[in-house]
């Protein structure tokens, strides 16, 4: 069946064109004047799309917010740690640690020759390393600003730090070699760092059967003079085995045999430095690897020596 040519006419003309007679589709997409699509859609379909889109990003952006708050409440923190003693990975017992470490970290011997310079200039320079933050305190953060001279009686007060004064180590000193030339060399204990741990303190009355004779003696005449001494958590010094008891020597305890109670707890403080023990073996027997174990005395401070808690071992051969 033939079309009718006026009605094929029409319909011709009623699309749009260019002037060679092509159609322009792209002229529908932009806005479509029948069906009132704009881009392809009404400006209701628009309107939702706009509408879902808002509420989305908006409980998105919240959800975000929400989440950046609690963190940084709760987590970060840089003077605060969020798991704390018991809950945290060192736990509540703090470990003791001596200086200067060698080079190789798996070994704990200490070995030089007692005349040669050169043989006990590694040991020197990592001793003066270890006691520069000590001597010069202006290379740590905040220090010289807020430290305090304490005291039993003087206890620092919020956000000041008690000073550590390595003057009152003499012979113990950089001056001196650290004695090192004199084949009578002084290793430094610290106690590791715990966040908010509080010593309990031993009475002088209730002492530990298994703390050496020597060092019970000394708490008692010291705390004679002045009670406050009481407060502190204790240091002792002895060679493993009977044969390092005897090649050992004397030992002397600077400033004093144990940590102040004062310096405690540790809260993170600005220039905060923890307090040293430096042991001077005066005479230790040359030529034979001396096994010494040293150990802190506290109340809450865990001992087991197996497993190397509250304690800390290391060998010195002097030859």
């Amino acid at each position: 069946m033939s079309r009718h040519p006026r009605l094929e006419e029409f319909q011709m003309d009623t699309k749009l064109s260019d002037r060679s007679g092509r159609r322009i589709p792209g002229k529908y997409f932009l806005y479509n004047e029948d069906t009132g699509e704009i881009l392809g859609r009404t400006p209701q379909r628009w309107g939702k799309i706009l509408i879902f889109y808002t509420i989305f990003y908006a409980v998105l952006i919240a959800l975000f917010g929400i989440c950046m708050v609690t963190f940084l409440q709760h987590f970060i923190n840089p003077r605060v740690p969020r798991l704390q003693q018991e809950y945290s990975v060192i736990g509540n017992s703090p470990g003791l640690g001596f200086r200067p470490l060698p080079a190789d970290v798996r070994s704990t011997l200490i070995w030089y020759k007692g005349t040669g310079y050169e043989s006990y200039r590694y040991w020197e320079e990592q001793l003066i390393d270890f006691l520069s933050v000590y001597k010069k305190k202006g290379q740590t953060a905040g220090a010289g600003q807020n430290i305090f001279n304490c005291d039993f009686q003087h206890l620092p007060p919020p956000g000041k730090v008690c000073d550590v004064d390595i003057r009152r180590l003499d012979p113990c000193i950089d001056e001196n070699h650290f004695s090192f030339h004199k084949s009578s060399p002084c290793i430094f204990l610290k106690l590791n760092r715990i966040y908010g741990w509080r010593p309990e303190f031993y009475d002088i009355q209730n002492l530990p059967q298994d703390m050496p004779v020597d060092l019970q003696m000394h708490i008692k005449n010291i705390t004679n003079f002045n009670r406050d001494y009481a407060n502190m958590v204790w240091v002792s010094c002895h060679g493993e085995t009977p044969a390092d008891k005897e090649n050992i020597g004397p030992i002397r305890y600077l400033p004093f045999p144990g940590f102040p109670g004062y310096f405690y707890p540790y809260e993170n403080a600005e220039g905060y430095l923890s307090p040293l023990v430096a042991i001077h073996l005066q005479r230790p027997r040359t030529g034979i690897v001396i096994n010494i174990e040293c150990r802190a005395w506290a109340k809450n401070i865990k001992y087991d020596r197996r497993e190397r808690l509250g304690v800390v071992h290391f060998e010195l051969m002097i030859e």
